[in-house]
Formats: C-alpha cells, sequence, structure tokens
C-alpha cells in the first residue's frame, strides 16, 4: 500500500505528493474485477479542501490483458485516466454525495486505494481489438480468419464479411 495511505496529520500540516502502485494481488479487489497486468500506478497531490476534507489531483496508469472482442486473442492495453476527488468525513453534510469519497472522522490515514480501484474499473474498456482490421473467427467452424480463410463450406461466406460489418448494427 505504498504511499496510498496517508496520515491524515501529516496531510493536515502540508500537502502530500502521492506516488504509489495498487497491486493486481491486493485485497481492495473483488471477483470479477477486470485485475491490471502490473498494477495501477497512481501519482499525483493530495492536498485540506477545508477542515475534515481533503482533494486528490492526480493520474493513474496501468496495462489490462483482455480478449480481443473479435477473434478472443489475449491483448493488452493501456488505461489511464486524470483524477481529481474529493474526501470527505462521514460526518460531513456531503457525506452522501456519491461524487465523494469518505473516512471514518476518527481515522488516522487516508486510505486512496479505493478510489484507484474506482477510477481503473470505469475506465477498463469494455470491448478491445487486438488490432485494427482484426477479421475474427469463423461463425461456422470457428478458424481464426487473422490466421488465412478457413476451410469450411460455410466458410467462404464468412470471408466476405468485413471488420466493419462486424461492428455494425445488426439490420432490424
Amino acid at each position: 500500500m505504498a504511499m496510498l495511505s496517508i496520515d491524515i496529520r501529516e496531510l493536515d500540516r502540508h500537502a502530500i505528493h502521492v506516488d504509489g502502485a495498487l497491486t493486481s494481488d491486493d485485497d481492495v479487489w473483488q471477483p470479477g474485477d477486470v485485475l491490471p497486468s502490473d498494477g495501477v500506478q497512481a501519482t499525483g497531490r493530495l492536498s485540506t479542501a477545508g477542515v475534515g476534507r481533503y482533494y486528490w489531483h492526480g493520474h493513474i496508469a496501468g496495462t489490462a490483458v483482455a480478449s480481443c472482442r473479435r477473434c478472443l486473442t489475449e491483448t493488452s492495453v493501456s488505461v489511464e485516466d486524470e483524477a481529481h476527488l474529493l474526501f470527505v468525513s462521514t460526518d460531513d453534510p456531503e457525506a452522501d454525495d456519491p461524487d465523494v469519497y469518505t473516512f471514518g472522522p476518527r481515522d488516522q490515514a487516508l486510505d486512496l486505494r479505493p478510489a484507484v480501484r474506482e477510477l481503473w474499473l470505469l475506465n477498463v474498456p469494455a470491448y478491445v481489438l487486438c488490432r485494427d482490421g482484426c477479421l475474427g473467427l469463423c461463425p461456422h467452424c470457428g478458424a481464426d480468419l487473422n490466421a488465412g480463410p478457413c476451410s469450411c463450406e460455410s466458410g467462404q461466406e464468412a470471408q466476405e464479411i468485413t471488420p466493419q460489418r462486424l461492428d455494425a448494427a445488426p439490420a432490424s
């Protein structure tokens, strides 16, 4: 949790430079989360924003591995985002706002890990392509059309499908 858990007393004295990583084996991750392959790097500046309130302006970056939506090949994808987050005590009037992160009024540390996890999950793409122009799999025999034409009888029809047609909405 290196530098993603900040001592509030220190933070009340001066702004803190954040530079840490959320590893893929951290217990903040939940079943079903898309995990980063080498952790999520979190950097930025955390400062006070009034009594019991803190503001983080930062950046997250990492790499996820996902299946190509057309051919199912494992593909690495870069994930990045800018962070502009407000943290408030649970006894703050804005604690119910879904756009703020909360911490307990007696907490001695501000834990950035849940916020970094949420930013990561919001920015991992739902659909990934291994490359532009991926031909995908033959819908009849399952052969990878990127490796060449398939030999199934129905495959001749599949080879006429272009990547643009694969992504087009079905006709109604």
